[in-house]
């Protein structure tokens, strides 16, 4: 496994980040339990939840993917070995179910957000604590342009940083993160950190992918200069990258087989595009996702990639494409494709 410093931290987290969210799902807490062994062996690190885990989000299923992180922290008893890094529900607009449908990012949500998540995870201390979105109307979750709406009223990033600030002087987080912002929103919480003198922020999980290249636009920059390193999520794209979509292919328990509403990654172009990088990777004798996961490892502003499986064999090749490593042709070929196709999945 390599491993790699956590913004301007001391932690060391692995280029492979294991992602819970088909945990009490998709996946049953035996089989989460499975996966964590499987990636603690291999040296993984790394654990990402959120407290509106499992996904497809559901009131029977919130919080049930933290619950079998904690329970397997108990059984194991490997917390010290171990970074954990959960997410802060953002301004609801579809999750009624948590917390009456009225999350903000308000010290009133997050205090209680927080001891939630503390007992679901049986553990005293949070690594690494995310504002899963933000709490102003802005462009995340697939939307690529920005639409202004002067009626918007958000919770002051001053407000959240000041709830977050006495978290982490309470013990109960050691750092903070973001997750699904934009430039102008990672920028504001770093000059915000800088004027109260609060926690900084020292990662951002967004998507990033072969078919999702946005970060690079705007963000990549601020995450080099400013050490706010990438935590990417959705690398495989929901797994179309894989190619087990291709063809008209409805594989069965596939995510995109039992849930065919989330279709960000599956539009026409992206398609056309998977199609391109299966190719490729088939012509110089690569696994499809491991190519994908591996172009997201080699990344300069990446801190880690995110993998989320359903199998322990799916678990396995995405765990060994960290020891890949892309020659100079490969890397020509997938960027005269991102040429083609530029971001057809944002």
């Amino acid at each position: 496994m390599k491993y790699r410093r956590l913004g301007r931290t001391d932690l060391e987290v692995s280029v492979i980040c294991l992602g819970s969210m088909t945990w009490g799902e998709q996946n049953t807490e035996t089989e989460g339990h499975e996966q964590l062994d499987m990636a603690l062996d291999a040296g993984v690190n790394f654990i990402d939840t959120a407290e509106m885990y499992s996904f497809p989000a559901r009131a029977e299923t919130t919080g049930a993917s933290e619950r079998c992180v904690g329970s397997w922290l108990k059984r194991r008893q490997v917390r010290d070995r171990v970074v954990i890094t959960t997410k802060v529900t953002g301004r609801d607009f579809w999750l009624p179910h948590i917390r009456g449908g009225k999350t903000r990012l308000d010290r009133k949500n997050i205090e209680q957000a927080i001891d939630g998540s503390l007992q679901r995870l049986q553990t005293d201390t949070i690594d690494l604590y995310q504002l899963h979105w933000p709490d102003r109307k802005t462009n995340f979750f697939g939307k690529l342009g920005y639409e202004h709406d002067e009626d918007d009223v958000a919770i002051p990033i001053t407000e959240t940083l000041q709830v977050l600030g006495d978290l982490v002087t309470a013990g109960k987080v050691r750092h903070i993160g973001l997750s699904n912002e934009t430039p102008w929103g990672i920028m504001s919480f770093i000059k915000c950190t800088d004027e109260l003198g609060s926690p900084r922020v020292v990662s951002v999980q967004n998507p990033y992918s072969l078919l999702c290249r946005t970060f690079e636009i705007g963000n990549a920059e601020i995450a080099h200069r400013e050490d706010v390193g990438l935590l990417a999520y959705s690398p495989l794209g929901f797994g179309v990258l894989s190619g087990k979509y291709l063809h008209g292919a409805q594989p069965s328990d596939a995510r995109l087989t039992l849930y065919p509403q989330y279709s960000r990654y599956a539009n026409d172009n992206a398609i056309r595009a998977t199609e391109s990088y299966v190719a490729l990777a088939k012509e110089h004798g690569l696994d499809p996702a491991q190519m994908a996961l591996a172009y997201c490892n080699s990344r300069s502003f990446l801190t880690s990639t995110i993998i989320t499986a359903t199998t322990l064999e799916q678990l396995r090749t995405d765990i060994d494409s960290v020891d890949l490593d892309l020659s100079a042709e490969v890397l020509e070929g997938i960027e005269a494709i991102h040429n083609n196709y530029p971001n057809p999945a944002p």
